[in-house]
């Protein structure tokens, strides 16, 4: 693979393969658009082991680099390359493509070239979100993201698409402008000092800039990835977007897109304004905590499955928040190897988040698609007729729950004790997420799966057939896998971990 833009073929052969498919497929040929994309995604997942196994996990330099003029009078540049923080993620992203494919299958039958080409046009923005290393380039990327999500919402999704999907809109692209006007200023800032490619992300890294600099700064990246996330308060928009969306909308919603929130603060926030980041630390942690606490209880009382999924995912994606910022409290004490581990917890718990949300959004698919109805009162006894798809709910709850040997359990056990290190009262409200998540998902699961079938609807439903035990088993062997087993991911980490505290540790004024 030496020499193959490997990075430019995970970005850009999925979005002509979405063109393929409404040249070749089209609405008038479903079967051939699906069996397109079910190819095209494959492939996809095929390129990313060369980039997994040939992926040096000694250095915290970019790997894959490509690097070609694309404004060069305005100094933007197509650069790509990934670390230990954007190749896990980029797999995750294309491993869960095929498998939104296969659940669509049999459901999506209006417009079925437009949804599938709508997902391979998504997966590559998303693949180049997670891979630009030119900060136009990202932001490029970042905005046109939103437009086949805005699609697949709006055309596929529930009695109130219209609604959630200008709401998820507007929060997003909104929150995004304030990133732009901040690359702007830190290029014009790399200019005056006479750097070349003033918009490069590590230019921007190590710019020397004032406190009150980075304040601003570090408010403008605030809007624009806390909405992501979402953090509190900035998080209405998702249940809206999550009830009306398709499954495979909600899937790629929970598990990739939340992520990219979190990773702009590994890539933007910390390392380019760290102090202003040490200073804010109380505030996003303390934002962080009411996101477990508070959106936790939030969600024991819906009666919507989906929603109650997407409460859960605004929790746990704040105990990804809460590893990440307590991080600067840690090398205070003087305790790098913590402040490492808790940043290591959060990263693998938004790995893991991607596994079990997509999971539990692909169980509540199953569900509706029989049943029509997402309310847990429309249920009950569903383990006395589908056993297996039981059996497979109960697995993806517990890993939701933080039960250990699931790799729900990983990522939250290592940020509980970095936390406690840093201050014992995070991580008792931090740990009140394993309580709460428990509360609300085996809740959820008693009134859903077990006691006696409640009515006519459970007691007609048909077992999950080859299909749908493919996509949930995939997703189970990987839940199970990461936490027995979770030191792939944190041996990819390690050193990305390590360079990010070397740097943020050091004054940049």
């Amino acid at each position: 693979m030496q020499g193959f833009p490997l990075l430019s073929a995970l970005i850009w052969f999925p979005i002509v393969g979405a063109l393929l498919i409404f040249l070749v497929g089209g609405d008038k040929q479903p079967n051939r658009a699906r069996w397109l994309a079910i190819m095209i995604s494959l492939i996809c997942l095929a390129l990313c082991l060369p980039l997994w196994q040939n992926f040096d996990i000694g250095t915290t330099q970019y790997q894959f680099l490509e690097e070609h003029a694309w404004f060069p009078f305005l100094h933007i540049n197509y650069d790509l390359g990934v670390d230990g923080f954007a190749m896990p993620l980029i797999v995750l992203t294309c491993l869960l493509t095929p498998l939104v494919v296969i659940s669509a299958w049999e459901v999506i039958t209006t417009r079925v070239a437009h949804y599938m080409a709508a997902f391979l046009i998504m997966q590559g923005l998303m693949c180049g979100v997670f891979s630009a290393l030119d900060g136009i380039l990202f932001y490029v990327f970042w905005e046109a993201m939103l437009v086949p999500m805005f699609l697949i919402i709006g055309i596929w999704g529930g009695p109130n698409r219209i609604y959630a999907t200008i709401k998820f809109f507007l929060y997003t692209f909104l929150g995004s402008v304030f990133l732009l006007v901040s690359l702007i200023y830190l290029h014009l800032q790399a200019q005056g000092l006479g750097l070349e490619n003033s918009f490069a992300i590590s230019t921007f890294q190590q710019l020397p800039l004032s406190l009150t600099a980075q304040k601003w700064i570090l408010a403008a990246f605030l809007l624009a990835f806390a909405v992501k996330i979402p953090m509190v308060p900035v998080h209405t928009w998702l249940p809206d977007a999550h009830v009306e969306a398709p499954t495979g909308g909600s899937v790629v919603l929970a598990a990739i897109l939340l992520k990219m929130g979190a990773y702009g603060f590994l890539r933007f926030i910390l390392p380019i304004v760290p102090d202003a980041s040490r200073e804010w630390q109380l505030f996003i942690i303390a934002a962080s905590l009411v996101a477990v606490v508070y959106i936790g209880l939030i969600a024991i009382v819906q009666k919507d499955m989906k929603k109650l999924i997407a409460y859960s995912s605004i929790a746990h994606m704040g105990f990804v928040t809460l590893g990440i910022f307590i991080a600067f409290s840690l090398i205070n004490l003087d305790s790098p190897q913590i402040a490492a581990m808790g940043i290591q917890g959060a990263y693998v718990q938004m790995i893991s988040h991607g596994f079990i949300s997509g999971a539990l959004f692909l169980c509540v698919g199953v569900l509706y698609d029989r049943v029509h109805s997402r309310d847990i009162a429309a249920y009950g006894g569903v383990v006395n007729t589908m056993p297996v798809f039981a059996s497979f709910f109960v697995l993806f709850a517990l890993a939701n729950a933080g039960l250990p040997g699931t790799s729900g359990f990983v990522g939250e056990f290592f940020v509980i004790l970095s936390a406690f290190q840093a201050n014992p009262w995070y991580a008792f409200f931090g740990s009140l997420t394993l309580i709460l998540g428990a509360s609300y998902t085996l809740w959820m699961i008693k009134r859903v799966v077990f006691g006696d079938i409640a009515n006519s609807h459970v007691a007609a439903l048909k077992d999950v057939g080859f299909r749908e035990i493919s996509f949930l088993a995939i997703l189970a062997f990987l839940v199970l896998l990461f936490g027995i087993w979770p030191a792939p991911l944190v041996d990819i980490t390690q050193t990305s971990v390590n360079g990010l505290l070397e740097h943020i540790g050091k004054p940049k004024y």
